[in-house]
């Protein structure tokens, strides 16, 4: 008998993407978003798709993915982006996994990100696994403040079908992220004890650049693969140079850290 899937959504302030989320996901046997007190329509959107919306204060990344698994009432679940899209390559391939047809406890799947105008396929970003769809009692989630992991106490499998992912509406939305998370990320870095110092600054984002443009061929994605390789290195920068500010007791580096952690949007 196929083993029944609960896909489980956190969102804040999405009401532009969560329609089209749910809408890609209708047919698993249960939905359950999770929001953060959202000030837009995201939950009206979210109980137009289904009645397991809960609404309660943001705890970070890692305890509202957790509340979210525990909430489902199936054990098989597919842990969804707001800003993604499940294809019906990959939703047939996971009625195929429920089925029994290929088991492991959990499954990585290929997400591809839709970013000026053009699917990128190339550089860090694809194909940008994803340990999504899982069996709860041998998985949860954990890591900090940005990143965070599903560990699996078991075997991990490999889907083909794509995930399809809506980060960024245009350059601005994309640089703001990047802020928010090289302070989160800086926060995660001075936690585990790391340093910065201006060899990590002159030389980490460089070679950034070239692997994402000249190794993982971002060149052939034309000017957005230059783009996504130069904000790329960029990021790289960004993060090291936060977490030398903060390794410095700058004034309001540490502030504005706390700050992005309690700022921060939901969807990575």
């Amino acid at each position: 008998m196929p083993s029944k899937l609960s896909v489980t959504v956190i969102t804040k302030n999405e009401a532009s993407n969560i329609g089209a989320a749910l809408a890609s996901v209708a047919w698993a046997d249960e939905i359950v978003v999770v929001d953060s007190n959202s000030s837009d329509e995201t939950v009206a959107i979210a109980r137009q798709h289904t009645e397991r919306v809960v609404v309660r204060d943001w705890p970070g990344y890692v305890e509202q993915k957790n509340h979210a698994a525990a909430l489902a009432s199936n054990d098989w679940i597919l842990s969804l982006d707001a800003d993604e899209r499940v294809t019906p390559q990959l939703g047939d391939e996971i009625r195929s996994v429920l089925a029994g047809e290929r088991r492991a406890d959990a499954f990585r799947v290929p997400r591809v990100t839709w970013y000026l105008g053009r699917w990128i396929r190339s550089t860090d970003w694809y194909p940008d696994p994803q340990l999504r769809l899982y069996d709860r009692r041998s998985a949860q989630w954990t890591g900090r403040q940005v990143h965070e992991t599903l560990t699996v106490r078991g075997t991990v499998g490999e889907l083909s079908g794509e995930l399809q992912h809506y980060s960024y509406r245009d350059l601005a939305a994309h640089l703001g992220k990047m802020q928010r998370y090289a302070a989160l990320a800086a926060g995660d870095m001075r936690d585990s004890g790391k340093t910065a110092s201006l060899a990590h600054l002159a030389f980490r984002p460089p070679f950034a650049f070239l692997r994402n443009y000249v190794a993982r061929g971002g060149i052939r994605d034309g000017v957005p693969g230059f783009i996504v390789s130069t904000l790329g290195a960029y990021y790289v920068f960004l993060k090291y140079a936060k977490l030398w500010e903060i390794l410095h007791a700058l004034p309001d580096a540490a502030a504005a850290t706390e700050d992005a952690t309690t700022r921060t949007g939901i969807q990575s």
